[in-house]
Formats: C-alpha cells, sequence, structure tokens
C-alpha cells in the first residue's frame, strides 16, 4: 500500500528556543520511504538514532520563538496480515535482553499489578491465542472517548474507567500483554483510517519469534500503519519534547492511501 504523510506543525517555544521532534517515517524492511521531506523554518538541525535501532529523531534549534515546520512523505508499506492465533509466545529464558526491557512495568503501564487478573480473565490460554482475547476483551469493554484521557493518565485509570484514546488502549493492551509474559513495546505510528486524523499509537507484541503490529483501537490494519518510533510507553516517543514549555499553536496531520 501506498501512504502519503503531511503534517504542519506551529508552537511558541520557551528561552531555550529548542526542541526534539519524533515524527519522521522509520526505515524499516517493511515500510520504504519513497519520498521525504522536512521543513523548518530558521532553525538549525541535528540527527539522533531512535531508541532500539527504530527511526530517528531530530534536534530543532530556531532562531525565534516559532517552531514552524512541514513534514512531507511518501511510502510503500509492504507488511503483510498475519493471524495471531496460532502463534507462540517465546519462554522468558529465551528472550533476548531488548524483548525483556518490555516485559517490565513501567511509567504508564503497571503490568506488574494485573498479572493476577490476566490469569483468571484469560485462564488456559497462551501467546498469540492470549494476545486475541486480551483484544477482544478490550473491545467489548473500552469506548473511545478524549474526555477521559489526559497526559497524566495511567493504564490504571483506563482499567478504572474503560475510556480513553489511542495512547490508552496501547498502554492497556502493552500492559495486559506484559503481565502474561509476553514482550509489548508502544507505538508512535501514522495510519491513514485514523479518525480524527493525528498521530496514533499502536503495538508491537513479541509473538513468533517477530514483533507483530497491533492496533488495539480496530481503526487500522497492520498495513494501514507507518511505524515512526517504539518505547515502553508513551513517555518514550512523544512526537516533540522541549526543556521548557512550549504552546501550541496550529497543527495538522493527514495521512491518505495514495
Amino acid at each position: 500500500m501506498k501512504l502519503d504523510i503531511d503534517v504542519a506543525m506551529t508552537y511558541r517555544l520557551g528561552p531555550e528556543r529548542t526542541a526534539l521532534l519524533t515524527l519522521e517515517a522509520a526505515r524499516t524492511p517493511c515500510q520504504r520511504v519513497l519520498d521525504e521531506q522536512l521543513v523548518i523554518d530558521h532553525a538549525r538541525l541535528s540527527v539522533i538514532e531512535g531508541e532500539w535501532g527504530i527511526g530517528q529523531r531530530r534536534w530543532a534549534r530556531v532562531t525565534g520563538d516559532t517552531l514552524k515546520l512541514r513534514y512531507r512523505a511518501k511510502l510503500l508499506v509492504s507488511r503483510e496480515a498475519v493471524s495471531l492465533q496460532d502463534l507462540s509466545a517465546t519462554p522468558m529464558h529465551g528472550l533476548p535482553s531488548e524483548q525483556l526491557s518490555f516485559l517490565r512495568p513501567s511509567r504508564y503501564c503497571q503490568s506488574d499489578r494485573f498479572e493476577g487478573f490476566v490469569e483468571r480473565e484469560f485462564g488456559p490460554l497462551s501467546g498469540g491465542a492470549r494476545i486475541t482475547a486480551i483484544l477482544d476483551w478490550i473491545a467489548a469493554g473500552m469506548s473511545y472517548d478524549p474526555a477521559y484521557s489526559t497526559c497524566d493518565t495511567t493504564m490504571l485509570d483506563t482499567f478504572a474507567s474503560r475510556k480513553g484514546v489511542c495512547r490508552d488502549y496501547a498502554h492497556l493492551l502493552c500492559g495486559l500483554a506484559r503481565a502474561s509474559y509476553i514482550p509489548a513495546r508502544f507505538v508512535a505510528a501514522y495510519g491513514a483510517p485514523v479518525d480524527p486524523p493525528d498521530f496514533h499509537a499502536v503495538v508491537q507484541v513479541w509473538l513468533g519469534g517477530q514483533w507483530r503490529l497491533i492496533d488495539p483501537t480496530g481503526m487500522c490494519r497492520a498495513e494501514d500503519l507507518v511505524l515512526i518510533a517504539v518505547g515502553r510507553d508513551a513517555a518514550d516517543v512523544p512526537f516533540m519534547e522541549t526543556p521548557d514549555e512550549a504552546s501550541f499553536v496550529a497543527q495538522s496531520v493527514r495521512v491518505t492511501a495514495a
């Protein structure tokens, strides 16, 4: 599938006039960047590698008090849909060190608080069958509602309210997978069917010896998504970080199937 991405952002920055941006499509075997352009007005730029070897991040130091950028890209996504049901989980003793990092609790995913719950709720299921059951449970019990989500909302909050946005769905899936001893990582992404259009949050789970991309909101299929960066939770992959306060002026994210 060919996807076009068009992002425009304007923010007023604090005295440091500096931002770390995570919004460029990652180059991976199943998503090829055909064309890409990032334009930031009056800025000095430098690039660093994304954590865990996925994507890249860009420092922007602007000469004025406003960060104004336009990011456009064309991609060919060849990620195939995979049935999770029959995929096996890797035993903990067989996991590489990187995957072990994504079994542990994190700031927004208190997975250690849910080990008893997943055993009671999902019983003898394991591997892809358990992830499929967790996804069904989320689909049946969660409501997409921005009124119940802030930048401080954790998995515990979402579990109690059963409401939230894509990052809350992603935290919930990550936490319940980790409580089931299946590595799961939070993914910043673009998705063509996302409504309302915005940066999107999805999940990768380690099944069958590979990372499998899943959208727990059900908005996107794996082949509809463009991966930007990965982390333990939303704290690791914000689209913009600044050393002082930044004020919103304007922002638009548009992803279309070409």
